[in-house]
């Protein structure tokens, strides 16, 4: 296959343009040159921009998905990096069962306020002790 200028590139993986030139910067994808003024990449190109959409979707930055590529473009995936990662998405999808549950409880509820409601207490407790959403950064 040939070399594929940029929006090539754009138009096959779905990634603007902007933001390939983005990744550029990061050093995520590395053009070969130019044709004009448009960058040119090989077409392996497509799968490293395939493999950065997986690592975007699961959660991972920026910095980590430049991690698991070698010096020589290849994949170099931690699979520590991959576990921890699974068992946060385990964490986050108890959390948010939780407050699905909690939150269909709440509309469903007989009480007469949600205030009255022990369930809805309960979820109160748990949203000010910091158990459910975003967690704080400390220090």
């Amino acid at each position: 296959m040939r070399d594929l200028d940029i929006t090539e590139v754009a138009r096959r993986s779905g990634v603007p343009a902007s933001t390939l030139r983005f990744y550029e910067e990061k050093g995520l994808i590395a053009s070969i040159g130019r044709r004009g003024l448009r960058r040119l990449f090989e077409p392996g190109v497509l799968e490293r921009l395939a493999l950065i959409a997986l690592g975007r979707a699961a959660g991972f930055s920026l910095e980590e998905i430049a991690l698991m590529f070698a010096p020589d473009g290849r994949p170099r995936i931690d699979r520590q990096l991959l576990v921890a990662k699974a068992e946060q998405l385990d964490r986050t999808i108890r959390e948010l069962s939780a407050m699905r549950d909690g939150l269909r409880h709440a509309a469903a509820c007989r009480a007469p306020s949600h205030m009255e409601c022990p369930n809805f207490r309960r979820l109160l407790r748990a949203a000010a002790s910091g158990a459910m959403g975003p967690r704080r950064k400390r220090g």
